[in-house]
């Protein structure tokens, strides 16, 4: 009986999650209960605090509520992240699962190391926000913009194409100190990882196959880096590190790359020089997986130069399409059939 209402309740929250109506009526539904009894488990998680509602009958809305809310304010002069996530964040996640505090760990001292290190900025924010279902932190520099810092000190033509470096993985503009893994173990490792900067919004969920960006309407100064993770994931960091590792290995030897993050917008992928820009760095893994989600189809050019030529030059690394359209097929085909 303990489980079923645990299981109840989740599941209200979850439709509270996004602003949700007749949430009551919803849960009757699901679990083959009255009404009544799905209305007696809201209005406990109500006097919890933990969601709230307004309006009545079918026009009532219900919406989980922030259990716990900081925010703090750092100068990035002299600032280390340690010491950041042991006074201020630790303490507030102590009680979730070792599994989850581990993933806040990397993730958190991952990313205001990034604003420390690379960002050009003077001060960092760090907001809080913490509900019945999970955590989110999000981490603001007033720095130059993580886009428009990798196009210009790798010189590239379009601050897009930063975001699918970043997506590859391995891309640091200090090799000397970083390794280039962190934002690329971090989007993998949270729910949710979302960076916004001037006016572009790249995002990674856990529930999509890959990366995806926007063009945003507002120009947003310096980076904001969003996290946010379920209290009571399984995921650990070890499970991450294992899907982009080869058998035996303890190197971060596979990637998987979008392969729409390499069109600008309104492009098709036809040439040589698009091509070129995907497979750039390819050749520090041992196995790239091409997801061609979302690309519905691609040019003879642009399909010889990575399955033809690319591959002759680096008979090393392994090149896996997945998610191909037929049209994509056939391209690849052609590609590998000539000589």
């Amino acid at each position: 009986m303990r489980q079923k209402t645990s299981e109840i309740r989740e599941f209200i929250l979850r439709l509270c999650r996004n602003k949700a109506r007749n949430v009551a009526a919803e849960t009757a539904r699901h679990f083959g209960i009255s009404r009544q009894a799905a209305s007696r488990h809201l209005h406990a998680l109500e006097n919890e605090g933990k969601v709230e509602s307004s309006g009545k009958g079918n026009v009532q809305t219900s919406r989980i509520v922030p259990l716990t809310e900081r925010t703090w304010h750092f100068s990035l002069q002299g600032l280390r992240e340690d010491v950041v996530w042991t006074e201020n964040l630790a303490p507030l996640l102590s009680d979730l699962p070792e599994n989850v505090r581990d993933v806040w760990h990397y993730g958190i001292t991952e990313m205001i190391n990034n604003a420390i290190d690379h960002s050009e900025g003077t001060e960092l924010t760090l907001l809080y926000v913490r509900t019945a279902l999970d955590v989110e932190v999000q981490i603001t520099d007033d720095g130059e913009g993580i886009f428009q810092r990798i196009q210009r000190l790798a010189g590239l033509y379009d601050p897009r194409e930063a975001i699918l470096e970043l997506a590859k993985g391995k891309f640091t503009t200090d090799p000397a100190r970083h390794s280039g893994e962190g934002i690329f173990f971090t989007s993998r490792s949270f729910d949710s990882f979302t960076i916004l900067s001037h006016n572009l919004y790249f995002s990674h969920e856990s529930s999509e196959r890959d990366d995806w960006l926007i063009d945003a309407d507002l120009d947003i100064p310096g980076t904001s880096v969003i996290l946010k993770l379920d209290n009571d994931c399984p995921r650990t960091m070890t499970s991450i590190y294992n899907q982009f590792t080869e058998p035996d290995e303890f190197t971060f030897s596979k990637t998987i790359v979008p392969v729409r993050l390499a069109r600008h917008e309104g492009e098709k992928l036809v040439s040589r020089s698009q091509a070129k820009r995907l497979v750039s760095r390819f050749e520090k893994f041992k196995t790239v997986v091409l997801d061609f989600a979302g690309v519905e189809e691609i040019g003879q050019a642009f399909a010889d130069e990575i399955f033809r030529v690319f591959a002759a030059q680096h008979p090393e690394v392994s090149l896996t399409p997945v998610n191909v359209s037929t049209e994509v097929q056939q391209m690849i085909a052609r590609a590998l059939a000539v000589k």
